[in-house]
């Protein structure tokens, strides 16, 4: 639950934001307070008129000095806004963009656990219309609240000087608004926040339609999602309709009472008039000044709106802001100068935060030692942890209890960065960047000492048998847009594959790569693991028996728990389990777009790296016609 917080609390965690910018903010503040000073001095110089130059007798010059005047300090007042724009857009403009880029880096430095329990949508609408919020508050919203109240301030002043008793009547309207808006502020801050968390569901909604589109189209729940968004849409909407009749209502009140009071104070000063206590020209000049601070009172239920919107906008930024990132680096971490790639878990325990208490461990006391150079199956049936104890090695999630080490050395005691450049991950299910092939696959890819970036790209295109990416529209540089989307499953797994093994790294960890492969292309990328990844240490989640036969050895899971480790065969032969296992595991999965490419990986299969040639070979280009494609 979000932690309550006043107004000042929440609006003063935006200060050390503020701090490089308040010379600016100040002199925009100065510039601003000086237009509405300008504009109240104006119907003071209508007094002046008036009681000296409007009558039998007077001079014609005194009313063409009082234009001029009038004249110099309006074009004033309209430089001084002019001012106060110039002086706070650029820097409140660059705030917001240092706030993003820090609340991006921070979202980038928090543990995966994190974003298991936050919608993509509350993320996004957090970091762009939040910042919107706060920036146009800060550019606008809390000057303008300041010059605001000072303006009525020194017009209620003016005005009672003019006349006490049409000043107390002009300030009686004060107190039911300063009453009503203490209610306002409370009823209008509740329902700003539901507004704003109930826009960020909203666009998660969306998010997860536009991601799930061939889902929702596969199976017609096209009109159940469109039923489901319409309601909270819907929900959105009443909910913006409360707001609006929040701030129509104190609108009003802010409105009504002081015209009601003028109209009332008219009444009395002409009485005051007649009666000789009040100059026409005070009157004319109460009334001028009292239409100037009018503007300012209509504006402070739209500002205090802005302002509460700005405050639910902070307590929301902060509440991602606040969050602990639970995987840090150790105070002095451990260099590792060459790693061999020995891959340990020691007693590794593990629970999810949201685990009900009393809940067992997803892993229950892990032991498995790996070899440098080895290739290690992790089998086991649905749910007993293959993958979780997988996102263990890069440090993913952290064990709740045990060690997990690399060459001896516990995890925790590297740098998440170093770490990282040592372990590399595949999952089954592929996320791809809305980027090149090429910037896909060279995303966490290391130098290479006499192999440039294209050598490298080539060789993991190669390994992963993934030599379609040439014949591409653009080849490498073709952008495979959202997520890769565009693409099959079995090419996204393919590409995904190819980013794992250009980072060349000492521990590779593959959770079920090969998944939304046919057998034969397997077998290709199996064959190619073999010779590239030698002296690399893998551990892979197997679904079919091609997979675990691959491996040196094959560890088997059970509730959270190694049970048996051993070579394919001793497991096959001596333990129960793993046969039932094995039987369960899915033989030959095809590959989406399998039957279309079956020419492509024959020739890949020969060309390796020469994708270009085979594609040409397969086109006609070598002089083949269509039909003898077919039947070749």
């Amino acid at each position: 639950m979000a932690k309550q917080t006043t107004l000042f609390q929440s609006l003063s965690r935006l200060y050390p934001h503020l701090r490089p910018i308040l010379p600016r903010l100040l002199m925009g503040l100065l510039s601003a307070l000086a237009a509405s000073v300008v504009a109240l001095i104006i119907p003071q110089v209508y007094r002046v008129l008036i009681n000296s130059g409007l009558h039998q007798g007077g001079e014609t010059g005194s009313v063409w000095a009082a234009a001029a005047v009038v004249l110099v300090l309006g074009v004033l007042e309209a430089t001084f806004v002019a001012l106060r724009r110039q002086f706070v857009i650029t820097p409140a403009t660059t705030v917001e963009t240092a706030m993003r880029t820090s609340f991006y880096r921070h979202l980038q430095g928090l543990a995966v656990a994190f974003h298991d329990r936050w919608g993509s949508g509350q993320l996004l609408s957090r970091s762009m219309s939040d910042l919107n919020f706060m920036r146009r508050w800060m550019a606008f919203g809390a000057i303008m609240l300041v010059v605001t109240s000072l303006t009525v301030t020194i017009g209620v002043v003016l005005m009672f000087t003019l006349s006490p008793v049409l000043g107390l009547i002009f300030l009686a309207a004060a107190v039911p608004i300063v009453l009503f808006g203490f209610r306002f502020r409370t009823n209008y801050g509740r329902v700003s926040r539901k507004s704003q968390d109930q826009a960020g569901d909203l666009a998660t909604t969306v998010e997860e339609s536009v991601h799930g589109i061939r889902v929702l189209k596969a199976f017609g729940r096209g009109r159940e999602a469109l039923d489901a968004f319409a309601g909270q849409a819907e929900e959105l909407r009443q909910t913006e309709i409360h707001k609006a009749k929040s701030l129509a209502l104190f609108s009003l009140i802010v409105t009504l009472l002081p015209e009601l009071a003028l109209g009332s104070g008219l009444i009395v000063g002409i009485l005051f008039v007649a009666h000789g206590s009040l100059t026409v020209g005070a009157l004319v000049a109460f009334f001028a000044t009292a239409a100037v601070v009018a503007g300012p009172v209509e504006a402070m239920g739209p500002l205090m709106a802005m302002t509460l919107s700005a405050k639910t906008a902070v307590d929301r930024h902060y509440e991602v802001m606040d969050s602990i990132n639970t995987i840090t680096d150790p105070p002095d971490p451990v260099q590792l100068p060459s790693v061999h790639g020995d891959l340990t878990f020691r007693d590794v325990h593990f629970a999810y935060q949201d685990t009900a208490p009393g809940s067992p461990d997803v892993l229950n006391g892990i032991d498995l030692e790996i070899r440098a150079g080895e290739t290690m199956a992790l089998v086991g049936v649905t749910g007993c942890g293959k993958s979780t104890l997988l996102a263990l090695v890069p440090r993913l999630y952290e064990v709740t209890g045990g060690s997990v080490m690399i060459d001896g050395v516990d995890l925790r005691a590297l740098s998440v960065q170093e770490l990282r450049t040592h372990v590399a991950v595949a999952f089954e299910d592929t996320t791809l960047f809305s980027n090149s092939v090429r910037e896909n696959v060279l995303l966490g890819a290391a130098e290479h000492p006499g192999l440039s970036a294209d050598q490298v790209l080539d060789q993991a295109l190669d390994v992963a048998q993934a030599h379609f990416a040439y014949a591409l529209p653009d080849g490498v540089d073709t952008l495979i847009g959202e997520e890769g989307l565009s693409l099959s499953g079995g090419q996204r797994q393919r590409i995904a594959l190819a980013r794992a093994i250009a980072a060349r790294p000492a521990v590779l960890v593959l959770d079920d790569p090969l998944s939304a492969l046919d057998v034969n292309t397997e077998e290709l990328v199996e064959s190619r693991l073999r010779e590239v990844l030698r002296t690399t240490t893998t551990l892979i989640v197997a679904h079919r028996p091609s997979t675990v036969a691959m491996a040196d050895r094959v560890a088997l899971m059970e509730n959270g728990r190694i049970t048996a480790v051993g070579t394919h065969a001793q497991l096959l032969a001596g333990n129960a389990h793993y046969r039932y296992v094995l039987a369960s595991l899915t033989e030959e999965p095809k590959d989406l777009d399998s039957d279309m490419e079956a020419g492509d990986d024959m020739a890949e299969a020969d060309v390796g790296a020469g994708g270009i040639d085979a594609i040409e070979d397969l086109t006609g280009l070598t002089g083949l016609n269509d039909a003898e494609e077919v039947k070749a």
